[in-house]
């Protein structure tokens, strides 16, 4: 499928991306991850984070679970999302470690065991890596609609850049919009980084 153009409507850009991501091949989707892993490990934030929150990544999303395999082995402590016991719509990261065992959510995502010995509040985290749908040059973020990161890094809207945690978005090279609408809710990375690109907020 060709690079998705971009519809005025929200939901129809959702979906042309969504279907954009599931046409592509799982060796694409892996060479891309790697890519993008490559370009992060060189970053002075991953470099001096003690404490990374990634994602399992599926349905051709960029798939960040090598380079939090790299990060474990580099004495970092590994976390990922789960869904929030009692809020809906908001996140727990728990910590994770290569081949512990994990449970499907209700959208079929793999997680750790909601443990609250392992849970880490996101206040705590030095950098979070988020899955997204599309991005633009402000590195405003396109998420599914469920809200989730939104709800859960609120407590990041408005605070100085370098303050914990840093935010990344990771993406494909083609998920790059024109100018997305903001809502006063949306949540936005710092950075955003494709297999190609660096793509840090300017605005």
């Amino acid at each position: 499928m060709s690079q998705p153009t971009q519809p005025c409507d929200l939901d129809d850009l959702r979906r042309q991306l969504r279907q954009w991501r599931l046409s592509l091949a799982p060796e694409t989707v892996r060479q891309a991850s790697l890519a993008v892993a490559a370009c992060i490990i060189r970053l002075p934030a991953f470099q001096r984070a003690r404490h990374v929150a990634g994602y399992v990544g599926s349905k051709g999303e960029i798939d960040p679970m090598p380079l939090l395999h790299l990060a474990h082995l580099m004495g970092k402590s590994c976390y990922l999302p789960v869904l929030h016991p009692f809020l809906p719509g908001r996140l727990w990261f728990m910590r994770w470690t290569p081949g512990m065992p994990m449970v499907r959510n209700r959208f079929g995502i793999a997680e750790p065991p909601c443990d609250i010995a392992l849970r880490r509040g996101a206040q705590w985290m030095d950098l979070i890596f988020m899955p997204l749908l599309g991005f633009d040059r402000h590195c405003h973020r396109l998420g599914m609609g469920g809200g989730f990161y939104d709800r859960t890094l609120a407590f990041t809207r408005g605070r100085r850049p370098l303050r914990r945690p840093q935010l990344i978005g990771l993406a494909h090279d083609a998920q790059r919009c024109k100018d997305l609408p903001v809502a006063p809710w949306d949540v936005t990375p710092h950075m955003i980084v494709t297999p190609t690109a660096c793509v840090a907020c300017s605005s």
